[in-house]
């Protein structure tokens, strides 16, 4: 068992301007034990690679999101996030969990998909109409789930453009200060209070409303935990979602065989979701670190109590011990059961609301479009904690 401390690697290992999966990864996996490494902020951590340890360490209730409150997180960024319900353990997780659950199930996200559908249709004719070359980004990508998850939550069209500023600094990995972290985090609050008022004054049929309800009048959550609730399913119900469309089509130019083969059979969309969900590896660097409750060996590492883990979900969906030939983009690969979306308790709420988003918009997109294809150069994210193209002009 390894307990020796040794010196940490610098860390993150991926690129911003890429979706390559760094080396250091596999050579991570293919050595034994854990890998300690150092963020440019907080402790130092150890750095979980293979998908078996993975499941693990996500599973198992013995690590805490919620001590990285106390303790220096590592992270890439001066700024200390609040991560709301992403930083909490049960039994406060589960109580807020279980008010937003019931509207992202496969039952109810299927009942949106005829409006996703709907969209996509609309943001296409705009597309033919303009001609290309066109950003597919700002034109295509980022409309569809910002304009679903506004609809769900309630927030006016006119303002949706105004949270994109909010969500990239709640999201950036820059030299913003914790002052300006907070301060960003303080004017999104404000803003969602003021809608909040707007709702309880004129009720809606929609998440926001029901949430209201659930403090109103059930005393489920504190008035901050709602305010921050919805701040959460705001930003993180469009940014990733909104950086794996490019990213598929990206990857999917990459490999024109995979490509081929699901225009000529595109009942294989789904299946080419999971796993394009799989093979394209969307954060810069793990986060959201667990840390050990008590001394817990992981993979051969004596995890000792109060140490933080980080997991590295795109190293794990390439772990040749779970998945044959990792390496390969293979949109037929039968049952695909990757981390994409995490697992355990803190598995992605919005995971089914992710996938008809992504199925819908691929879908539309390559059926509309035979001929897609890259119109110019790829402006990447940077510094951010997802990777994906900022903007991307396509042709056809």
């Amino acid at each position: 068992m390894t307990t020796i401390d040794t010196a940490p690697l610098s860390y993150p290992f991926n690129l911003a301007e890429s979706l390559a999966l760094a080396e250091e990864y596999e050579q991570a996996r293919n050595r034994p034990g854990l890998l300690k490494v150092q963020m440019a902020y907080g402790e130092p951590a150890w750095l979980v690679t293979r998908y078996a340890e993975a499941r693990f360490v996500l599973g198992d209730q013995r690590f805490s999101r919620a001590l990285g409150a106390v303790h220096d997180e590592p992270r890439q960024s001066e700024g200390r996030r609040d991560s709301g319900i992403l930083g909490m353990d049960p039994p406060d997780h589960t109580r807020l969990r279980t008010l937003v659950a019931k509207a992202f199930t496969v039952r109810q996200v299927e009942k949106l998909r005829p409006q996703v559908r709907q969209l996509t249709q609309d943001l296409l004719d705009e597309l033919e109409a303009a001609g290309p070359p066109v950003d597919l980004v700002d034109r295509y990508a980022l409309p569809i789930p910002v304009a679903v998850i506004c609809r769900m939550l309630g927030v006016p069209a006119e303002d949706r453009p105004r949270f994109r500023v909010w969500s990239d600094a709640a999201l950036s990995t820059s030299s913003l200060t914790a002052a300006e972290f907070d301060a960003n985090l303080e004017e999104l609050r404000a803003y969602m209070r003021q809608l909040i008022e707007q709702h309880r004054q004129a009720p809606q049929d929609d998440l926001m409303t029901a949430l209201i309800d659930a403090r109103d009048v059930g005393d489920r959550l504190s008035e901050l935990e709602l305010v921050d609730l919805c701040v959460g399913i705001l930003v993180a119900g469009h940014e990733t979602t909104a950086t794996q469309i490019p990213n598929f089509v990206l990857a999917l130019l990459d490999h024109p065989g995979q490509l081929a083969l699901l225009r000529a059979q595109p009942q294989l969309i789904g299946n080419a979701v999971e796993e394009l969900l799989r093979f394209v590896p969307l954060g810069s660097g793990a986060g959201q670190p667990r840390y050990a409750t008590e001394d817990i060996e992981v993979g051969g590492t004596l995890v000792r109590a109060g140490t933080p883990v980080l997991i590295a979900m795109g190293a794990a969906n390439r772990d040749a011990l779970r998945f044959e030939a990792p390496g390969t983009l293979d949109i037929s690969r039968p049952a695909n059961q990757h981390l994409g979306f995490g697992h355990g308790v803190h598995h992605c709420l919005g995971a089914p609301l992710a996938r008809l988003e992504l199925q819908e918009a691929l879908g539309a997109l390559l059926t509309r479009f035979p001929g897609l294809q890259l119109a110019g150069d790829v402006e990447w994210k940077s510094q951010m904690l997802v990777r994906g193209p900022r903007v991307m002009p396509v042709g056809w």
